[in-house]
């Protein structure tokens, strides 16, 4: 099964996340964090400040590592980093999502996720 190492962005701002829309491919539509593939030679760390640069045109800062997921969609098997971060500019510009909404603690349940997405829940709440 192909393998694919991915890096997540839990941006929070106060007691809210960021959650994007899917706007293109197999799960356009569903919901997840923003983020993308690690690229050779890079550090999950570096991956992540690029890929949130390229994605929403802004900067974060890592505040500390959350988890990894191991999650094995039908057409290849995900690993995901997963970090607490925050906006050094609160400009925000979706380049590839089609939505994004700010999500409390209550409300993480109101969209429809990535199946490797919605395993982080529980965590995110209690960082909240």
């Amino acid at each position: 099964m192909k393998r694919i190492e991915v890096v997540a962005a839990i941006i929070r701002m106060g007691d809210r996340i960021f959650a994007t829309q899917r706007g293109y491919g197999d799960w356009k539509d569903w919901w997840e964090l923003p983020g993308g593939k690690v690229e050779e030679g890079e550090s999950p760390q570096e991956a992540l400040i690029r890929e949130i640069r390229e994605e929403l045109d802004t900067e974060i800062s890592i505040d500390k590592y959350l988890t990894t997921i191991e999650w094995d969609y039908p057409q290849f098997h995900l690993t995901m980093h997963c970090y607490m971060c925050s906006l050094l500019s609160e400009a925000l510009h979706l380049n590839e999502h089609e939505a994004a909404r700010w999500l409390g603690a209550d409300e993480l349940h109101t969209v429809n996720w990535l199946p490797a997405d919605e395993i982080l829940l529980p965590m995110i709440a209690a960082e909240l």
